[in-house]
């Protein structure tokens, strides 16, 4: 999908993806993918500059394996000088702590560049996304 190179483009893609995964993965998968998929746009939005067209590209897929569900978001915007950064933050500091969501998780992340942009990717893998800390003992 593309989304405006603006701060309502996190929000119109945290809804699609919801919307198109929420019958697909289980709740708790699907609260990090939208958390995931938030700061990587806003990300792009505020740190990247645009696509031609003043948009950015959201995509995401998933995929059944024997192991379960994988999950891939990627969002490609039309690059910066400095790729994408973790920043240490200070505990009263505003921002800084978007890329540390994104690693804390998702399984793995990372950037790709090309001549058009770039892309910030995350992915989540089966055994990363169960959280056993978060499930309620039955």
């Amino acid at each position: 999908m593309v989304v405006p190179h603006h701060a309502t483009g996190a929000r119109l893609a945290r809804h699609r993806l919801a919307d198109e995964l929420a019958d697909l993965v289980p709740p708790i998968l699907l609260a990090d993918l939208v958390a995931v998929l938030a700061e990587l746009v806003g990300n792009a939005v505020r740190h990247a500059d645009p696509l031609p067209g003043g948009v950015v590209r959201v995509a995401w897929r998933l995929r059944w394996t024997t192991e379960g569900q994988h999950v891939q978001l990627r969002v490609t915007d039309g690059g910066s000088a400095s790729g994408p950064l973790m920043r240490a933050a200070s505990p009263d500091a505003a921002d800084g702590r978007g890329l540390h969501i994104v690693s804390g998780l998702a399984s793995r992340w990372g950037v790709e560049r090309d001549g058009l942009g770039q892309s910030v990717w995350a992915e989540f893998d089966p055994v990363a996304t169960a959280r056993p800390d978060l499930v309620a003992a039955g």
